[in-house]
């Protein structure tokens, strides 16, 4: 299992893009992403720098794997 990298908010959202996702709205400092087929909707922060924790969730949420994700930054 890879380490998790430290990406802004803003790099997230450019690998869920590559993965079919696409920009909903954004609410405040909030970006929410969407896919359609399956149906999946993750909420992205637009932060400098996201904690580890957040951006797991937001990996696991995606349905993405970790090793997956990496690739597509």
């Amino acid at each position: 299992m890879s380490k998790l990298p430290r990406i802004s908010g803003r790099e997230c959202v450019k690998a869920l893009e590559e993965r079919g996702f696409y920009f909903k709205r954004q609410e405040g400092s909030h970006i929410i992403m969407r896919q359609n087929n399956p149906f999946r909707q993750v909420v992205v922060p637009d932060h400098k720098e996201l904690d580890r924790g957040t951006l797991r969730a937001i990996i696991r949420q995606s349905g993405i794997s970790l090793d997956e994700f990496i690739k597509l930054l």
